[in-house]
């Protein structure tokens, strides 16, 4: 991991930024945001790979396998930063 890459050390001493505009989200620091800026990276680099191997010619791979795994993958990238946003429920009338 680069310097770049590495997150702050302290994440009480960070600048905060204010909620995405969806409802649910809330403010994050910025150690928050490298994080989760550091695994979109990592998920990118895995589709990658899955978007060559999905080139292969017919038979080569088991291409329902592939997508099953590319699914997971993403879903578990998907748990790691929603883990570290931690998104709450919204309150109020739904309309």
């Amino acid at each position: 991991m680069s310097e770049q890459d590495k997150p702050a050390a302290n994440p009480e001493a960070e600048e905060v930024h204010p909620p995405m505009p969806v409802e649910g989200y809330t403010e994050q620091s910025e150690l928050r945001i490298q994080m989760v800026n550091l695994n979109k990276k990592m998920e990118e680099g895995f589709l990658r790979v899955f978007d060559n191997l999905a080139k292969s010619p017919d038979g080569a791979i088991d291409k329902r396998w592939l997508a099953i795994g590319r699914s997971q993958i993403e879903q578990g990238f998907m748990a790691v930063n929603r883990a570290i946003f931690m998104p709450q429920r919204i309150e109020g009338p739904l309309g």
